[in-house]
């Protein structure tokens, strides 16, 4: 299985980018034992409108399922979480989270996406979106690890 976190713009050099970073890193580290072949960030340009957007993001996923990041997804508990995740492996489904730009998601995307995920009905910074994905996917990973990251 592969994990992919797909971004609309570019995140330059910052806190933010670093804890991408550190939590891909550690995913890809712990999804290792679990059958997890890698776990990545694609970020693609933005601009143009959400179809080109949306266009660039597709081009990117491969036969990945598609997950989108949107405010009227389902909010999931951690172990909810990490029960999708491990369920998606074990039917051996590579699966692309979905990250789109200022204006969002363009339906035709959605269309193909039917699942989508909420971080909260707020609406959240981009780069603090990423940082919460790469986060809950390396805690996905933890508990199915059975590492002691995660506490009840």
């Amino acid at each position: 299985m592969h994990i992919k976190i797909v971004c609309v713009g570019r995140m330059k050099d910052s806190p933010e980018r670093d804890m991408v970073n550190d939590y891909i890193q550690r995913a890809a580290k712990t999804g290792r034992g679990l059958g997890i072949r890698s776990v990545e960030e694609i970020e693609v340009d933005a601009g143009g409108g959400k179809a080109k957007e949306s266009e660039r993001i597709l081009a990117r996923t491969g036969n990945a399922k598609l997950i989108r990041l949107d405010e009227r997804g389902k909010a999931l508990k951690s172990m909810e979480f990490s029960k999708k995740i491990a369920n998606w492996r074990d039917t051996g489904e590579d699966i692309a989270f979905l990250i789109g730009g200022a204006d969002g998601h363009d339906p035709e995307l959605a269309s193909k996406a039917k699942e989508a995920i909420s971080f909260g009905v707020q609406t959240w910074p981009h780069k603090l979106v990423r940082v919460m994905i790469a986060e809950q996917i390396y805690r996905a990973l933890s508990i199915e690890a059975g590492s002691p990251y995660h506490r009840e």
